[in-house]
This record gives structure tokens, sequence and C-alpha cells, in this order.
């Protein structure tokens, strides 16, 4: 009999693999894919100034349709240890749930997969009636420069295609089935910079205070929409997360303010024009006297949406089928490795209820963990029927 789903998210989740270490954790699923007959790759990735991540790729099958299933070992550091009800990277069972950080994100959904794909080959004589993958990486938690990006673009030197993929990133809100991500908001971070004159409280003449004019700023920013929202995304948003004078005395203006700032953007916007936008409301609300600029942080996070379609469709009806529900197809929440894999094919992420990622005792219901498999295979069935 293939192994469970739980038992292969124990094995992943006693590996503390946050970013960048793998310890061990791209070996347990390597071992198992290379046990049913996956041609399976280790790659390392480079970078300057960043770490160097293991990722691995493996495959069986080389006709189409390709169905590759996505998604990442690497985890966020545990906090206090010590606030832990159980040991953060122990895997224990207790009381229906699986604790240890990755049991939600994401290391269970790749359990899940796993345990889906070695059924299926198992029930369909070791070959699926096409190809499936697994494109898994170690560095979606940090800067996500040597991962995904570089691996999709090995694979694709390789001649490797993808017609679909199933990222298992933690979609679910509340319970399992009730949400499919279709497509995600794109992201984009900068610094407001005004320059002031610095000088002594007691003689504003002589100088020229920066703060009110970046609280002018912000508010001029930050108070108009950015738009309306679109078919498929909700408005767009610009949110400050921090002001900043470097001023330690309480009798000198500073010589400069600084706020940083993030905006989640829909279709309305690309990178360029977004950033065209934000400069020319600066601009006009700076007018001919507050210095001001912007420095904009590079972003690889853009705007996707996977269109809702036979695919779509193929997953709806597997969710159903195992759940009863009928799943919301959402375009909400932060970035993912989808932004990377829409450049390669059509990708929806479905995973694990998200409700405790990141948080002390995260922990999988071994309930949803049993049935997200068993959606996987429904998905496998229908896609090679």
């Amino acid at each position: 009999m293939p192994p469970d789903a739980l038992s292969i998210a124990r094995d992943l989740v006693r590996c503390p693999s946050v970013t960048p270490a793998d310890a061990g954790a791209l070996g347990v699923i390597e071992n198992l894919l290379n046990s049913a007959g996956f041609d399976v790759h280790r790659v390392t990735f480079s970078e300057p100034g960043a770490a160097d991540i293991d990722n691995l790729y493996a495959r069986i099958g080389n006709a189409a349709p390709h169905l590759t299933f996505a998604g990442h070992t690497d985890v966020v550091p545990p906090g206090d240890e010590s606030a832990w009800t159980h040991g953060a990277f122990a895997g224990e069972v207790r009381d229906g749930f699986l604790y240890g950080r990755g049991a939600v994100d994401m290391k269970g959904g790749i359990a899940c997969s796993v345990a889906a794909a070695l059924d299926y080959l198992a029930a369909n004589g070791g070959a699926p009636k096409g190809s499936i993958s697994f494109l898994i990486t170690g560095d979606e938690e940090d800067v996500a420069v040597n991962g995904t990006v570089k691996l999709l673009q090995w694979a694709a030197a390789r001649g490797e295609k993808f017609d679909h993929c199933v990222l298992g990133e933690p979609s679910n809100v509340e319970e399992l089935g009730d949400c499919i991500k279709v497509g995600r908001r794109g992201s984009l971070s900068g610094t407001l910079i005004v320059d002031g004159i610095q000088g002594h409280v007691a003689y504003p003449d002589r100088a020229s205070n920066p703060v009110p004019d970046i609280s002018a700023l912000i508010v001029a920013l930050g108070s108009e929409p950015l738009d309306q929202g679109s078919a498929h995304f909700q408005p767009s948003n610009l949110e400050f997360t921090s002001v900043d004078v470097g001023n330690t005395a309480s009798n000198v203006i500073p010589a400069q303010a600084r706020a940083k700032f993030n905006i989640r953007f829909n279709d309305h916007h690309s990178h360029e024009s977004l950033r065209a936008l934000i400069e020319a409301r600066m601009a006009k609300a700076a007018g001919n006297r507050i210095r001001a600029h912007i420095a904009w942080e590079p972003s690889n996070a853009g705007v996707f949406l996977t269109t809702p379609g036979a695919f779509t469709d193929l997953v709806v009806a597997a969710i159903e089928q195992v759940t009863g529900r009928k799943p919301d197809l959402n375009t909400g929440g932060g970035t993912s490795d989808a932004r990377f894999i829409t450049h390669y094919c059509p990708v929806i992420e479905f995973g694990m209820v998200g409700q405790t990622m990141h948080q002390v005792d995260e922990r999988a219901a071994v309930s949803d963990l049993e049935r997200l498999t068993r959606i996987y295979r429904g998905v496998l069935d229908r896609y090679f029927a």
C-alpha cells in the first residue's frame, strides 16, 4: 500500500526546514517518488547576496496532458518554541490534529499531493495516462529568487511543458473546500522621502520641518481610492506601514522624514502604471514647496488570473464530491509562487485550511489530510479520464 498523507506529513514536519535550510525535507519526497518510478532531479540555485537553495523536480510519464503539483518545503521560524503545546518539529498527533511548523503551510498539502499521486499510480499500473510532475522549492517563505522561478526556467530549458498546475498552498479559510485561489493581486512597495532643513526648534524660521509635510502627503496618497475593483479582484489598496525621522532629540527639527508603504493592486494596473500614478499624485500634493520623492523597491509579484473554465470546473467537481461544498473562486490574500507558475501554465491554489499557518501550535486536522488526499486523487482521475 502507498504511504498515507499523515505519515508523509509527519516525516516532513520533523525536518526543521526553516528557510534556507532543507534539513532533509526534499529527501523525504525524493525517496518516495523514486520508489514509484519518477525521474527525480535535485537542483541547487545560487544568487549573489542570497542563500543557495536546493529544489526538486520529478516527473513520471512523457506524454500530454501534463499536470504538475507545486509547493515549498521551507517554513517560517517557530518563534518561541517553549510556547508550543507540542514541539514545533516533533510532528505529534494529538486529539485529531498533526502539530508542527509547516503542517498547514505547506507540508500538509505536499504530503496529500504525493500520497494521491502514489495511490493513483498504484491503481493504474504504475503509469499515468499522460504525465504527473512535482515542482518543490525551498525558498518560498523568503526572497524567492533561487526557488520556483529558477526551477521553472530550468525545466523549460529541458523542454518541459506543463498543461496545468495545482499549488498546494493553504487556500481554504474556514473549512476544507470553501475556497480555491484562481489569482492574486500584485504587490509593490516603496518609501516616501521628504527632505527638510535641520534646525533648532526655537528657530523654526531657520529650518524646514519635513514632519508636517510628510503627514500631508501620506493623507493625500492614502485617501483617494486607486480603483473600484474589477470583475475578479477587490479594489487595490495602498497602506503606509511605518514613519521614521531618525531623530532622538526633542529640540531638533529633523532633516528628513521617510514613510514606507505597500500597494496590493488588481488588474487595472501594472507595476509601471502604478508607479506613474502614485508619483503624479505625490507631485500634485507636494506642489512647488515640498521636496519629496519615492524610492521604489523591486518587485516580482505581479497580478495574475487563471480564467475560470474547464480546469477549474474539474477541480470544483472533485472538491464537491468529497466535501459537499462548492468552493468560492477567490483572488484575495498575499502573494505565492503561483505568480511565477502562471507564466508557464494555468495554475490554481488549493490546499489545507489556513487558520493556524505561521502561528504557534500550527496544526492540520488529520481528517483534512485524508480528505485533501481524496480530492487530489479525484483531480487526477478526472484529469486523465
